[in-house]
């Protein structure tokens, strides 16, 4: 919640259903300074405001929009309504990547390669900390930018700069994992160290690693494998690549796990009754026989393979569909938009959903993106065999079995000493930031997930290097989710100690981190990385990557790979 200095009146009050309870975490825009605020855990709030009447919009899920300008000298009783369940799947609502929005681009263009289409990013800027103390991002697990920046690489092209998200290039890596305390879901760490590419900043490294998931309890599973055998697929880097994928996958199925599939290309239709997990020969004959032609009906496909899951729902147990496809939806509902709010309503049955893209040419990330984030699920792009084992052997666990949902975290900054901040990587769609009704996207924590988040901070005028622990705390963290097939908010609270570490005295990973970070960066031709270049991303790789990593062996190799297609493309511009 962010207060301003100038408040001279408070506006209390309380917020319910019709039925009289109270209802809590209520998103509350404040018009006057577009400022977000959330109703407490009995429904109550309290908002400082400049003059004695304001105007507020306030939001649910599952509730209608309420506004109305209110008197801050009068305690406020306000009713939600409750939508029906159309209205409630028809409202679209931009979800954000972080909380803090950025001034809004003097200038942008879209970026579309051949036929493939990406989401419009807009870079986090610098904000700073007297106006806005707090700040905020979501967690999930998302891979997908990492293996589909490869797949450009691979090809000798230059990568999209939306293709590009920093934070799934990290994701790919399970840096510093350290197990959670018994009674917790999650464990906390953070380095406070030097900016390599600006030596008046600092980093902060925060690592937040999810518990593992205990196989001996892990409930039985309701799969839908929903595969798109349309006419596009018929190429050896489509079809084929997901029947390996998905014959890996049928290796770790359980007696208690059920596998429906489902199949959209001429035809929409159970191509696999609900079957055990024992009967594994049966799934793979199914698999093996799949042959691609035809259009592509998704919009049908979807909905036959939730209401297949959601025939088998298994109380408590993890029911999730996984589309697979190249996402070129060309029959029925084809927009993000309309795609959006038919994920959207079915997710409300308890579902979640995997996306998992392959192919080239008219590979759509941003339906998948969409798609998975609004499926309360995870994404990933197989580019090949390697990949699909690493997603669905490797980290089978962390990709099927949720630990947590809406999982987002929040962050105070200390303004006595940071002047400024800079989120890197969740990065915001250029038509959530324009949308005054966005709010931040929680997101699906996988087993033994390890997340590291990256900050460059601007110290004070004293400066970070003459601060004096003792008075209030550098920055405090909290995380907010729930645990699977459970609708309590719970919170974890961390705060990040302020000791400065020397940037080589870091352990490799987090070294390796900024590494990462820096590759993504020149990617995007971020213009916060003016001082470095290819050089010093492969130097830094090279002195930090654990040689026992094979993730970490093949980014070495991608960033010289990258050196050469952007130093020609250098040599060209200065052709020219």
């Amino acid at each position: 919640m962010v207060s301003s200095a100038y408040a001279q009146y408070y506006l209390r009050g309380e917020i319910k259903d019709e039925n009289n309870m109270p209802l809590s975490n209520v998103r509350m825009l404040l018009h006057s300074s577009g400022y977000i605020y959330y109703s407490g855990s009995e429904g109550a709030f309290g908002i400082p405001i400049p003059k004695s009447v304001d105007s507020l919009t306030i939001t649910a899920d599952g509730f209608q929009p309420y506004q109305s300008r209110l008197d801050a000298s009068t305690y406020q009783y306000i009713t939600l309504k409750k939508m029906n369940y159309k209205q409630a799947s028809s409202v679209p609502r931009n979800r954000l990547m972080s909380f803090t929005k950025n001034l809004k681009p003097d200038d942008w263009h879209g970026w579309t390669v051949a036929a493939e289409t990406y989401s419009s990013l807009i870079e986090n800027d610098f904000i700073p900390t007297s106006r806005f103390p707090e700040t905020g991002f979501t967690i999930n697990i998302n891979k997908a930018s990492y293996s589909n920046v490869r797949r450009f690489l691979n090809m000798g092209a230059i990568v999209p700069p939306d293709a590009v998200r920093i934070e799934e290039l990290l994701n790919n890596f399970n840096f510093g994992y350290s197990a959670p305390a018994a009674d917790s879901s999650f464990s906390f760490n953070s380095y406070l160290s030097e900016c390599p590419w600006n030596a008046d900043d600092r980093l902060l490294f925060l690592n937040i690693c999810a518990r593992k998931a205990d196989v001996e309890k892990i409930p039985p599973s309701n799969l839908v494998f929903l595969i798109d055998v349309s006419g596009s697929m018929d190429l050896p880097n489509r079809l084929p690549l997901l029947k390996s994928a998905f014959r890996l996958l049928v290796n770790n199925l359980r007696e208690v796990d059920t596998v429906s599939i489902v199949v959209y290309g001429g035809t929409v239709g159970v191509w696999l009754t609900p079957t055990s997990g024992s009967e594994k020969k049966k799934i793979l004959k199914s698999i093996e026989e799949l042959e691609p032609g035809g259009p592509t009906p998704g919009e049908a496909g979807i909905r036959t393979a939730y209401r297949v899951a959601k025939s088998q729902f298994i109380q408590g147990g993890n029911n999730r569909v996984i589309l697979a496809t190249d996402g070129d939806f060309n029959v029925g509902q084809t927009s993000d938009d309309d795609l959006e709010k038919l994920i959207t309503m079915h997710k409300q049955w308890g579902i979640y959903l995997t996306c998992l893209g392959v192919g080239m040419g008219n590979y759509k990330d941003s339906k998948l993106e969409v798609l998975a984030k609004k499926g309360n699920g995870n994404f990933a792009y197989l580019d090949d065999e390697k990949e699909a084992e690493k997603v669905l052997m490797n980290e089978f666990a962390e990709t099927i079995y949720a630990v947590a949902d809406d999982a987002h975290v929040e962050i105070h900054f200390n303004d006595d000493i940071v002047r400024s901040y800079r989120l890197i990587g969740f990065d915001n769609k250029l038509s959530a930031l324009y949308d005054s009704t966005s709010e931040i996207l929680g997101g699906e924590v996988g087993s033994g997930h390890s997340l590291v988040a990256l900050f460059e901070i601007t110290p004070t005028t004293q400066g970070i290097d003459d601060y004096h622990p003792g008075k209030k705390g550098f920055a405090r963290t909290v995380l907010h989710y729930k645990l699977p097939n459970d609708s309590v908010a719970r919170r974890s609270y961390y705060d990040c100690p302020f000791q400065i570490t020397p940037f080589n005295d870091l352990p490799a990973c987090y070294r390796f981190a900024t590494a990462t970070a820096i590759f993504g960066s020149l990617l995007k031709k971020s213009r916060f990385m003016a001082r470095v270049n290819w050089d010093d991303a492969l130097e830094l790789a090279n002195q930090s990557y654990d040689p026992n990593d094979l993730a970490q062996k093949d980014f070495l190799l991608l960033v010289e790979k990258a050196k050469k297609i952007y130093g020609k493309e250098k040599k060209r511009k200065k052709a020219n």
